[in-house]
C-alpha cells in the first residue's frame, strides 16, 4: 500500500497571485486574493512526489462574490482608485475637495483588519463575528459603526463646533492614511476630529481596502428629520434670522455618505446594487451609531420599511420644509417648501475628475406625479409603523397636517416665492463672486405683480452657519422700505464689509443672508434667503519633470494669503499615495497680507500609474486652502 503524502511546504505564490488579483500594491509577500477568482498554490511533499490517479487532494472553498461589479471601469474606479473628490460647498457653488484614500498604502490592510477585531461584535462573540464576515451587509454595518467613536473606540471623534484646540479641525484633513495610522499608533484611541466628509472618506478607504466597491456621495440641502414625519421645521424671528430648532430638525448645507455595491439576499429581488451607508453619528440603528445599508432603489421607490434605515435616508433626500415665524411666543406658518431638500446629489465620475449628478437614482423629478406618489407611499408606511422607533413617531408637524394636505408639490423656485395674497416677490442676488477677504455685494430684487401700489418693509440680516445647519448669531442687519408701482420692479443694493463678517465666520465659511418682507395692508410675510460659501484661491502644484518609479522628482507648491492682513501659524501639508511615503508637513510661519510664496519638495515615486498630489494650507485665520495635481508615473524611463 502506498505511503500517504506528508505535506512539507505550501508556496502561496503570493507575488504571482496578487498581480492577477490586483492586490500587488498592498503586498507581494503575503497572499491577498479577491472573491470569485481563481488563484494558484504549489504544495511540496517531504516523503515522495504526488502521483496522479493514486493521490487525492481535496480543497473546500466558498467563492460566492456578493459584491461583484461586472464593469471593469467601475471596478477600477470604486475598488482600485486610491484618490478622489469629496464635494462640498452649497448647491449654487459645488467645490471638489481632493482626498487621498490610500487603501493600498503600507499597513492599511492590517489597520482595517484590526478595526474589525476592535468592533463590539468581535469583542462579544469572536466566532460568530468571523463566521459572518463573508456577508457584505454585516461587514458594512460593523465598519460603519467603527468609523465613529460613539459606541466604541472607533476611528474618529466627531465635533461640530468652533473649538478644535485639542485636535485637528476637520477641514484640514486631505486623506485617510494619516488618520488611520494615528488611530493605530495610539492604541486605537479615536482621532480628533471629523465631520461627515471625513467619516465618509475613511469608510471609503476601509471598504475599498476590503474589496467592496465604494464611492463617496454628497447630498446638498440634506434633511435631518429627528422625529420621522418627513417634515423639517425651521423657525425664524421677525428679522429673518434663523433660530435654533427646538425639535433639532435641521437642513445640512451638505451631507456626505457612502454607497457600497452588494447583493441584498436579505431583501426581495431587485434591491441589490448600490446601498447607502452613513458613518456620521446622527441617529442610532438597532442601538448603535451606524446607518445602512439602505437600498438606493428602495429609497427612490419609497420602500421605507426595508432594512436598514431606509426611512431616515429617504428623509435626507426628500423631506419637506415648513418655515415658521416666531413672534411674541406664537408661531405663524410662513410657507411649506416641497422641493428644497435633496439637491445635486453628487459623486466622482468613473475614471474622470468630473462630477456625476446621481439625484435621479434617489428620487423621481421634483413636482412630478410619480414623485408625489412615492412621497405619499413613504408617509403612509411610516404612519403604519408608528409604534417602531423614531420613524414611527407622531406624523404631525408643529400644527396638524393630514395626508390630503400633501398635495402636488409647488414648482416655484425656493429663492423666489410669490404670494397669492400680496402678489409681491423677493429675491436676493449676488453682484460679485463671494471671495474671502472681499466685501459681499448683493441686491434685493422686489417685484410687484399686482395692479395696485405696494408699500413694503423688508428686514434683512446675515449670520454664519455651520455646515450642519446650526445657526450662529447675526452680525449684520438692515431695513429697506420699498414702494412699488403696479407691476414695477426695484432693487435695493446691500454690502457687507469684510471687516464686519470676518470675525464672525465659522470654519465652514457659510453665510446665510435672509430677507423677511411684509406689506402694510396684509398680514402675510415673504421669506427668502441665500446661502453663500466664501471661496479661497486654490493652491497651485507643478510637477517639475517626468515622474518615474524610483527616480527623484521635484514638486513645486505655490500658495498665497488671500487676506489683506497678516496671518500666522501657517502650515502646509502635502500627500499623495504612491508618491510620498507619508504626509509631508512644512512649517511656513507668517504670511504677509496677500503674500504669495512657493516651496519645492523632493520625493521618489514608488508606484506607477495615475496618481494625485493633495495639499492644504492652514493658518490662524483660515484652515482649508486646498489644491491638487494629477500625475502620471511611468514604470521606467
Amino acid at each position: 500500500m502506498a505511503q500517504g503524502l506528508e505535506l512539507s511546504v505550501i508556496d502561496f505564490r503570493s507575488s504571482w497571485n496578487n498581480m492577477r488579483h490586483h492586490t500587488e500594491e498592498i503586498s507581494s509577500d503575503r497572499l491577498l486574493v479577491r472573491r470569485g477568482q481563481a488563484f494558484n498554490i504549489t504544495l511540496y511533499f517531504s516523503n515522495r512526489g504526488f502521483q496522479l490517479g493514486l493521490d487525492n487532494i481535496i480543497f473546500v472553498v466558498e467563492t460566492e462574490d456578493t459584491v461583484y461589479l461586472d464593469s471593469e471601469p467601475q471596478r477600477q474606479e470604486y475598488v482600485m482608485n486610491d484618490y478622489g473628490f469629496v464635494y462640498q460647498g452649497n448647491k449654487n457653488w459645488i467645490r471638489p475637495c481632493p482626498w487621498n484614500y490610500g487603501q493600498f498604502e503600507e499597513n492599511i490592510i492590517d489597520i482595517c483588519l484590526e478595526l474589525l477585531d476592535k468592533s463590539l461584535n468581535f469583542q462579544s462573540d469572536p466566532a460568530m463575528d468571523c463566521a459572518l464576515r463573508g456577508s457584505p451587509v454585516y461587514i458594512s454595518r460593523v465598519v460603519c459603526a467603527m468609523i465613529n467613536s460613539n459606541d466604541d473606540n472607533g476611528v474618529l471623534n466627531g465635533r461640530w463646533s468652533e473649538n478644535y484646540s485639542d485636535g485637528i479641525n476637520p477641514a484640514e484633513w486631505t486623506g485617510s492614511v494619516a488618520i488611520l495610522r494615528q488611530w493605530h499608533a495610539t492604541g486605537c484611541q479615536p482621532v480628533r476630529y471629523g465631520q461627515c466628509w471625513v467619516f465618509a472618506a475613511i469608510m471609503c478607504t476601509v471598504m475599498r481596502c476590503l474589496g467592496i466597491p465604494t464611492r463617496v456621495v454628497t447630498n446638498f440641502d440634506s434633511g435631518h428629520d429627528t422625529d420621522g414625519n418627513l417634515i423639517i421645521d425651521e423657525y425664524y424671528d421677525n428679522t429673518g434670522r434663523i433660530l435654533k430648532n427646538k425639535k433639532k430638525d435641521t437642513v445640512w448645507n451638505f451631507h456626505v455618505w457612502n454607497e457600497c455595491w452588494m447583493a441584498r439576499n436579505d431583501l426581495l429581488p431587485g434591491y441589490g446594487g448600490w446601498q447607502v451607508l452613513d458613518a456620521t453619528p446622527q441617529e442610532t440603528s438597532n442601538g448603535f451609531y451606524c446607518c445602512g445599508p439602505a437600498s438606493v432603489r428602495a429609497i427612490k421607490e419609497g420602500e421605507v420599511d426595508l432594512n436598514y434605515d431606509t426611512a431616515f435616508v429617504f428623509s435626507m433626500v426628500n423631506a419637506d420644509c415648513v418655515s415658521w415665524l416666531v413672534r411674541g411666543g406664537k408661531e405663524q406658518r410662513l410657507h411649506r417648501d416641497t422641493n428644497s431638500v435633496g439637491n445635486f446629489i453628487s459623486t466622482k465620475s468613473i475614471q474622470s475628475d468630473e462630477r456625476d449628478d446621481i439625484t435621479e437614482k434617489y428620487k423621481y423629478e421634483e413636482g412630478s406625479p410619480q414623485e408625489r406618489k412615492v412621497f405619499l407611499k413613504a408617509l403612509q408606511k411610516l404612519k403604519i409603523g408608528s409604534s417602531q422607533g423614531p420613524y414611527g413617531a407622531d406624523l404631525s408637524p408643529s400644527s396638524p397636517m393630514h395626508l390630503s394636505q400633501y398635495g402636488p408639490r409647488s414648482s416655484d423656485s425656493p429663492s423666489l416665492r410669490p404670494s397669492d395674497v400680496i402678489q409681491v416677490s423677493l429675491k436676493l442676488q449676488l453682484l460679485d463672486p463671494p471671495n474671502m477677504g472681499q466685501n459681499i455685494k448683493f441686491v434685493l430684487l422686489a417685484l410687484n405683480m399686482s395692479p395696485q401700489f405696494k408699500d413694503l418693509k423688508v428686514n434683512l440680516s446675515a449670520q454664519s452657519l455651520m455646515h450642519d445647519g446650526s445657526p450662529l448669531p447675526p452680525f449684520w442687519q438692515d431695513t429697506a422700505f420699498i414702494t412699488l408701482s403696479p407691476e414695477e420692479a426695484k432693487t435695493h443694493p446691500c454690502q457687507i464689509p469684510y471687516s464686519q463678517y470676518s470675525q464672525y465666520l465659522s470654519t465652514d465659511k457659510l453665510i446665510r443672508i435672509s430677507a423677511l418682507g411684509e406689506e402694510k395692508s396684509c398680514p402675510k410675510k415673504i421669506l427668502v434667503d441665500k446661502i453663500i460659501t466664501l471661496a479661497y484661491p486654490a493652491i497651485m502644484i507643478n510637477v517639475l519633470g517626468v515622474a518615474v518609479v524610483n527616480q527623484p522628482l521635484s514638486v513645486q507648491v505655490i500658495f498665497s494669503n488671500p487676506l489683506s492682513e497678516q496671518v500666522g501659524d501657517c502650515v502646509l501639508t502635502v500627500e499623495g499615495s504612491g508618491l510620498f511615503k507619508k504626509q509631508q508637513k512644512v512649517i511656513i510661519g507668517v504670511l504677509g497680507p496677500q503674500h504669495r510664496a512657493s516651496i519645492t519638495l523632493k520625493t521618489v515615486p514608488f508606484r506607477s500609474g495615475q496618481r494625485q498630489i493633495q495639499a492644504n494650507l492652514r493658518s490662524n485665520k483660515f484652515k482649508d486652502i486646498k489644491g491638487y495635481r494629477n500625475v502620471y508615473v511611468d514604470l521606467r524611463l
